[in-house]
């Protein structure tokens, strides 16, 4: 399918260049023309406006930072929606709201094309090298039509149902990543405290019951100090409130969520909302004096292992 990509940030950068080197005929749109500017140079065609891009291409992908910035690419007067083609496919890789994603959804349809939610999951750092995973919400034939691209940008595909599930499930995994970050900075910071090194404390969760794939990822960039994860505490709080609103909406009462809701909204007060998410730990530096770092510690986050075009993950309950 030509294709059309909006929104060249940290992640959909990385995912329009996975694209583009799978051999799809692609065009690419960012607020900022320089994002655009390596995919133009390795032969993707730049889109002077949404609808620009939505009359010549048979799927438009958005991937943007928030549900108010997807409603204004979608729905603005030069909007993907002013030229949608009949029979064209609208992708959500964005974290949205799973409601706002199908109040634009039936838009979509109202115009003759489909829509789905295809939210990414498994750290930037895979979105580069096309191993992160991808979540779908649509219609089964639309998923079918869908799943050759996607494979292009990500390795386990799981078909959610129908649309909104996908964004649902993704502010889940992201508030279990936000939990893992917080209790893994107290964890540090005590065994630091205690006189642990903290090279050692990284392996003795690495091989434990306590390990998890934010361990293996987050817990690397604390302490080599870099602490660059491309995931700022604003993102968090979008997230966790998006998580939030759901529990409030089916009544269900939390205790952790709240918690993490006050301690990102403290960090973002402190340190501004643009910090990168992994700087949480500085609050517990700051309360103690500590330096939560492992001088020499590596931080590379490389996950470039060769992969056969990605594939569909089908859940236990469904194999035969």
């Amino acid at each position: 399918m030509k294709t059309g990509f909006i929104g060249l940030g940290n992640v959909g950068g990385k995912l329009a260049a996975s694209l583009l080197r799978g051999g799809i005929d692609l065009n690419v749109r960012d607020l900022d023309r320089a994002a655009a500017e390596p995919l133009v140079a390795a032969g993707a065609k730049w889109a002077e406006s949404p609808a620009a891009m939505a009359a010549e291409c048979d799927l438009i992908v958005t991937c943007l930072p928030s549900p108010a910035a997807s409603a204004a690419v979608m729905e603005g007067a030069d909007g993907v929606l002013a030229a949608m083609r009949p029979g064209a496919i609208w992708a959500e890789m964005s974290t949205t709201d799973a409601a706002e994603v199908t109040r634009i959804g039936a838009k979509v349809a109202a115009a003759g094309g489909h829509a789905a939610d295809c939210p990414v999951t498994g750290g930037v750092h895979r979105a580069a090298s096309g191993n992160i995973a991808i979540l779908a919400g649509c219609e089964r034939a639309v998923f079918e039509r869908l799943l050759p691209v996607l494979g292009l940008m990500g390795h386990d595909i799981l078909h959610c149902g129908a649309l909104g599930t996908a964004s649902t499930l993704k502010v889940m995994t992201n508030v279990l990543a936000t939990a893992n970050l917080v209790s893994l900075c107290e964890a540090l910071a005590v065994m630091k405290a205690a006189g642990m090194d903290l090279a050692t404390t990284y392996e003795a969760i690495r091989i434990s019951s306590g390990n998890s794939f934010t361990h293996e990822t987050e817990s690397k960039l604390i302490l080599s100090g870099s602490r660059k994860i491309d995931f700022t505490m604003q993102l968090v709080l979008k997230d966790i409130g998006l998580f939030q609103a759901i529990a409030d909406r089916t009544g269900v009462p939390l205790d952790l969520n709240p918690l993490l809701i006050r301690v990102f909204e403290d960090g973002a007060r402190r340190y501004g909302p643009h910090e990168q998410s992994d700087q949480i730990i500085r609050r517990i530096e700051e309360a103690t004096g500590l330096s939560v770092t492992a001088p020499g510690f590596p931080d590379e986050l490389v996950d470039d292992e060769p992969k056969a075009p990605g594939r569909e993950v089908v859940p236990p309950a469904e194999v035969r």
